[in-house]
């Protein structure tokens, strides 16, 4: 546990994760004193937890079938890091290696394609949208046909993931967001978009004052939407590769209307 414990703190481990207790409690068990195992599950629970140790995430990571080669686990783990590493550097060769090095050691088929349903959301995003189709559809691929024939399916969305244009900006958006729910975690939703489903409600000022984006674009941008605590929180940060060039001009674009907006309404002086 201490080992574990230590690895969430210093900087050369995994300082910006939180985890569970109960989640470290059972890595701890699961590792039997092997405090590198211990270690290479928790990064593994981590990535597949989204920057916390969930219990969900540890048994995941835990329990994702040892392959025959290697008793011990720490092959498996790194192979499991080599192969997302491969495709976020956009290593196509390298990737399709440690996919069948992999397949070959008798991991279990959809534990990879749930990792690269993982890679297609956190690595390349809406750089390109279509990655989670190809990430999806070649675990359904491999649903419906099995051993061999569908690990070409999880072949091809290894390629396609990794010849892909890469952005992690929905990822990091969402940990800032979380961070934010967890520092403001009763923040008061504005009383213009609260539902009033009752006269009462009405009556004391809920849903009053909203303007309907699609009756006045312009009033909609010179609303206030986050809390009063949150202003002005930017959770996304567009990198703008691949198709996320056009969302990063669309993002900008909005950002410039909601200001002027806003100045229109309530000008200053």
């Amino acid at each position: 546990m201490r080992v574990l414990e230590r690895a969430l703190i210093v900087s050369a481990g995994l300082p910006e994760v939180e985890a569970d207790e109960e989640a470290l409690r059972l890595i701890a068990a699961a590792a039997m004193g092997d405090a590198r195992r211990a270690l290479n599950a928790l990064e593994l629970a981590a990535e597949l937890g989204g920057e916390r140790v969930t219990m969900d995430a540890t048994r995941e990571a835990l329990g994702a079938g040892q392959p025959a080669f290697d008793k011990g686990g720490d092959a498996f783990y790194d192979l499991i890091s080599a192969l997302h590493k491969s495709i976020r550097g956009s290593h196509v060769d390298a990737a399709l290696y440690y996919l069948a090095r992999m397949l070959a050691g008798g991991v279990d088929p959809l534990y990879i394609g749930r990792r690269l349903v993982r890679m297609a959301s956190e690595d390349v995003g809406l750089a390109d949208p279509g990655a989670l189709r190809q990430a999806l559809a070649a675990v359904e691929a491999y649903q419906l046909l099995g051993s061999p024939e569908g690990e070409l399916a999880l072949a091809q969305a290894a390629v396609y993931l990794a010849l892909a244009p890469k952005s992690n900006s929905v990822y990091r958006a969402l940990a800032a967001a979380r961070r934010a729910a967890e520092a403001h975690p009763a923040a008061e939703v504005p009383l213009h978009l609260r539902n009033a489903p009752t006269k009462l409600m009405k009556d004391l000022g809920y849903s009053k004052g909203y303007t309907y984006y699609h009756d006045d674009h312009e009033g909609s941008f010179a609303q206030e939407y986050l809390p009063e605590e949150l202003k002005p929180a930017r959770f996304f940060n567009p990198r703008g590769e691949g198709w996320e060039h056009r969302v990063a001009e669309r993002y900008r674009e909005l950002i410039q209307r909601f200001q002027a907006a806003k100045n229109d309404r309530h000008p200053k002086g």
